[in-house]
């Protein structure tokens, strides 16, 4: 446990490191953590020249800008696979005039995973067809533009054991996959899963590897996944406030056992969901 003097101390390098950043500290409880790494966010101020109709830009993507205590904030999700270095915003167009930050290292944890049904690891021609198919669907809803403002204060889906970690290498049946793009939480089947804050339902489906799947999305480029739903209990179109029941646990898909995939996009680029909680 910390004493006094530390955390004092601790609170102060927290406030001297976002007033260099040009965000007050007291003001951080409505944004997501500042965590500029692959898989991660960066909150970028905004020179006072740009205003909220200026669109901006990352990788040729829209990305989320709100004001926060009289500052132009840009929130830009960093794909797992950005390389660490200098990264660069567009103001504009996508090749419109530049802005510099910086993408730091960060390295994730391995996972190996045995999963009895092979074919949910090497599927057939036929499951190919439609995972592609899939896909497309899916980059569809993580990169459609609602310009309504995002809550950006997440609450957990549901109440269980962090099972998988975001960001993990992952290997199954010894294969290597694609790193892990969301958490899992463990819970048993049937209970109820609920939204992590307000927002659009913009598609459901029963996919592949994800199962049973819904969509959020919270505006500005933010969208929930959640997958491996037992049941859906809501339809596109739905609005859902946060902590409304949207579906329950199930095992459906690609698993292990019973959970919820919690996946977060933001500018099409997946980040880690307990940047916007505290788990």
């Amino acid at each position: 446990m910390l004493e006094k003097g530390q955390l004092t101390r601790i609170m102060g390098i927290a406030t001297l490191f976002w007033t260099l950043l040009g965000i007050p500290y007291t003001d951080l409880r409505a944004l997501p953590n500042h965590s500029p790494v692959p898989g991660g966010v960066a909150l970028v101020p905004l020179d006072k020249s740009v205003t909220l109709d200026t669109p901006v830009f990352y990788q040729s993507q829209r990305v989320l800008v709100l004001e926060h205590s009289n500052q132009l904030i840009a929130l830009i999700g960093i794909p797992l696979h950005a390389s660490p270095g200098s990264a660069t915003l567009h103001l504009e167009r996508p090749d419109g005039p530049s802005i510099s930050f910086q993408i730091t290292p960060k390295s994730y944890a391995e996972q190996r995973l045995k999963i009895e049904n092979k074919r949910k690891v090497n599927p057939y021609q036929k499951d190919m067809d439609r995972i592609i198919r899939e896909k497309k669907l899916i980059k569809t809803k993580f990169t459609d533009w609602r310009d309504e403002p995002p809550h950006l204060e997440f609450a957990a889906p549901v109440e269980g054991i962090l099972s998988s970690p975001f960001g993990l290498r992952r290997f199954y049946n010894d294969q290597p996959r694609s790193p892990h793009s969301g958490i899992d939480i463990a819970a048993a089947e049937g209970t109820p899963l609920l939204s992590p804050a307000k927002g659009v339902i913009s598609g459901t489906g029963d996919f592949f590897f994800n199962g049973n799947t819904v969509f959020i999305d919270h505006g500005q480029g933010l969208v929930s996944m959640l997958c491996h739903l037992q049941e859906i209990l809501v339809q596109e179109g739905d609005r859902v406030q946060q902590g409304q029941v949207i579906g329950k646990v199930g095992m459906t898909g690609r698993v292990t056992g019973p959970h919820v995939h919690w996946g977060v996009s933001l500018n099409n680029a997946r980040v880690d969901p307990t940047l916007f909680y505290t788990p």
